[in-house]
């Protein structure tokens, strides 16, 4: 209700000792029995402070105790320390403050400076009146809308009259400091915000368009007007609406057992000045956390049972989870994310979501004389992968992989995939267990009981949720800022929004798609078909021959794909992952080039291995294409899926020698060609490869 009105609410239990629903609410079951009570004396805020740091806030200690200062007088004053406020979040308060979907703030006394009606009354000349009626009705039996009735009719204002307060009252003149930043930031992180009030849309809805909040989110009483017959206008107040939630004593956690019938959201925060907006905490339907705001006024109650208690919104916004990222992997495509990622990190925008700095493992190795960690951390480049691209301000580069990740909040991946049980290996305990991850490496490992994605494989042994980024994504071309589009294939959609906010520009444009699964294998098998198309480039033919290729190529994908994962969707093929990056990696990528460099070298009959040839073409850089394609056969010929997949069988074969380049033209005999073994031991023990059969058999 009214704030001027919350002293006459009667005290009520605090519910979270026994709470309705724990399965919805984990933390919420043990707010304000874990945190201690602060002792009447400086030495409480410094441990406040110590404390407050542990929860990993981005606060320090010693910037708490400088935000909490000139609060300590006013607190150190109260003598019955069994209500004194929790002026520090517990660490399951902290949480929830951090992945909270939607939080509703009482506007009197808190989002603004003053009650708007008492505001009101005082434009209107009749204040005196109105808090008399105040101080008669705290010895009355009048019930709350009794109240409210009575005063809207000694203030008997006209909707003139309203407009010419809103023009006297404009809304920057009321709103406390600190709120604009801090609703922004909310948003910025996908958090809806809702106001939710005793007062009046008439008065309030101004507040709201300031504040960038829509006027679906508003929660509010409306006046009731009588209307002149001649003229069709509102002339007189006589009343408020009824049916309005808000209209009544309970309204603020009816409002909010709303949302929770409209919207899916796991978790609420209220934040309020006054006794109604507890209330709305100790509801079954209700907030799941309530934090008490005294920035104008500090209501006994409330300062005794809000799970947090703040004086400001700056300790709100500073509280808020900034993301700590770490990048694994110093690649060309490593680095290609890197100056995507550094421009969505600026540490000057107060609604940011991330740390500014990142880190970034890389396997250190001397460059031209030094060793390009320093070269990194000296330019912000990397010369050796990525030459005269930024990884912007704030990258560290960093060898020691357990260094890099031990805070991280978010995990990159972009190592070639044969590293990547190895490195998960090392990582297992060493991480957050509320970290996140994201793949940016395409293949697969082969088990006996079957392929591991990447992205599974992540998930299952460091027991992180795991996202992947696939699409037509040439390295260089994103250096240079070109158009280019991704998909982040997920299985959790909260996470894949905070990975598109970390990756999503002008330029490099994500869509996000609930087929993990399907995304990767399009990443990982598109390497065999480039392949096949570098091996129809270098035997000198056309456009012809290479679209039948990549034809050809993209249904096996999607045959291969959904006979081991039956649940991939047949559109992520249209996606960037799917078509679109076959394109461009048969035009453009690394896996192309090298097998046009070995057909060449076939064809002119000073055969080259792909081992030279990655060595010499790639500076460093890994060739993933024949590796998969060894791994894809694996899985084929176990189930003897030779001839459902011609393509693929032919590649394995003409990569590993067993049969001459000039079969991809005609892949499909290839299949089916009568191979010998692919090499006899001699009698010393040596492997002695066979000849490649005749092109007639």
């Amino acid at each position: 209700m009214l704030s001027s009105l919350n002293k006459l609410a009667l005290p009520r239990p605090r519910a979270h000792a026994v709470w309705p629903n724990p399965s919805r609410v984990p933390y919420a079951a043990h707010l304000g029995t874990t945190t201690r009570r602060l002792g009447p004396s400086a030495d409480g805020f410094t441990c406040a402070a110590k404390r407050f740091e542990s929860t990993k806030s981005d606060v320090s200690a010693e910037e708490m105790q400088i935000m909490l200062a000139p609060k300590i007088e006013a607190v150190t004053k109260i003598q019955d320390w069994a209500w004194a406020p929790r002026i520090y979040p517990s660490k399951e308060a902290l949480e929830i403050w951090h992945c909270t979907d939607a939080v509703c703030f009482d506007v009197d006394c808190t989002i603004v400076k003053e009650d708007g009606l008492d505001l009101l009354a005082e434009y209107m000349g009749v204040s005196d009146e109105v808090q008399k009626l105040i101080d008669t009705a705290e010895e009355s039996s009048m019930n709350l809308d009794e109240i409210l009735e009575e005063r809207l009719r000694i203030i008997d204002c006209t909707p003139a009259d309203i407009k010419a307060f809103l023009k006297a009252h404009p809304p920057e003149s009321r709103i406390n400091e600190g709120a604009v930043r801090l609703i922004s930031a909310l948003k910025a992180r996908g958090v809806q915000v809702y106001l939710i009030t005793g007062g009046f849309r008439e008065i309030l809805l101004p507040i709201a368009k300031y504040l960038g909040i829509p006027y679906g989110n508003v929660f509010a009483n409306r006046m009731n007007w009588q209307w002149d017959d001649e003229t069709g206008e509102p002339t007189k107040l006589v009343g408020f609406d009824l049916s309005e939630p808000t209209s009544s004593s309970q309204g603020k956690p009816e409002a909010i057992a709303q949302l929770r019938q409209n919207f899916p959201y796991n978790t609420i925060v209220m934040v309020g000045d006054g006794v109604s907006n507890l209330e709305a905490v100790l509801d079954s339907d209700g907030a799941d956390l309530f934090i008490g705001y005294g920035g104008n006024v500090q209501r006994r109650q409330v300062m005794a049972e809000a799970d947090w208690f703040v004086f400001s919104f700056d300790e709100l916004f500073r509280a808020l989870k900034r993301y700590k990222v770490t990048m694994i992997g110093a690649g060309a495509m490593a680095c290609a994310a890197m100056h995507v990622m550094s421009q969505n990190l600026d540490a000057e925008d107060p609604a940011q979501v991330f740390d500014p700095q990142v880190k970034m493992w890389l396997h250190d190795s001397e460059f031209e004389g030094t060793m390009l960690s320093e070269t990194i951390n000296d330019s912000k480049v990397n010369p050796k992968y990525l030459p005269g691209v930024s990884l912007g301000s704030k990258t560290l580069a960093q060898p020691d992989l357990l260094e890099c990740v031990k805070d991280a909040d978010i995990i990159v991946f972009c190592v070639p995939h044969q590293f990547i049980h190895g490195m998960c290996k090392k990582l297992v305990g060493k991480i957050r267990e509320d970290a996140i991850a994201i793949s940016l490496t395409k293949g697969m490992r082969v088990r006996e009981d079957g392929p591991q994605l990447v992205s599974q494989m992540i998930r299952k042994m460091l027991g992180i949720d795991c996202s992947v980024l696939m699409g037509a994504n040439i390295a260089s071309e994103i250096g240079q800022e070109q158009l280019t589009e991704a998909v982040i294939g997920y299985y959790n959609r909260d996470n894949a929004k905070i990975f598109q906010k970390l990756f999503e520009r002008d330029y490099f444009q994500v869509t996000l798609l609930p087929d993990a699964p399907g995304a990767e294998m399009c990443g990982t098998l598109k390497n065999v078909v480039a392949v096949g198309a570098g091996v129809v480039d270098g035997l000198g033919y056309g456009s012809n021959s290479k679209a039948a290729i990549m034809r050809q190529g993209l249904a096996e994908m999607r045959k291969f794909s959904k006979a081991l994962y039956p649940t991939i969707r047949d559109e992520t093929f249209l996606e960037s992952c799917g078509v679109a990056d076959l394109i461009a990696t048969c035009y453009g990528g690394r896996n192309r080039k090298c097998a046009e460099e070995w057909a060449k070298s076939h064809v002119a009959g000073t055969p080259r291995t792909f081992g030279d040839i990655e060595e010499e073409l790639l500076g460093g850089q890994k060739l993933q294409g024949t590796l998969t394609a060894n791994e894809v056969h694996e899985i084929i010929a176990m189930r003897g899926w030779e001839l459902e997949y011609p393509l693929f069988t032919t590649v394995y074969r003409i990569i590993n020698d067993l049969i001459p380049p000039q079969m991809m033209l005609n892949f499909k005999e290839g299949a089916r060609m009568k191979l010998a073994a692919p090499f006899t031991e001699t009698p010393s023990g040596k492997k002695r490869f066979n000849p490649l059969p005749s092109m007639d058999v």
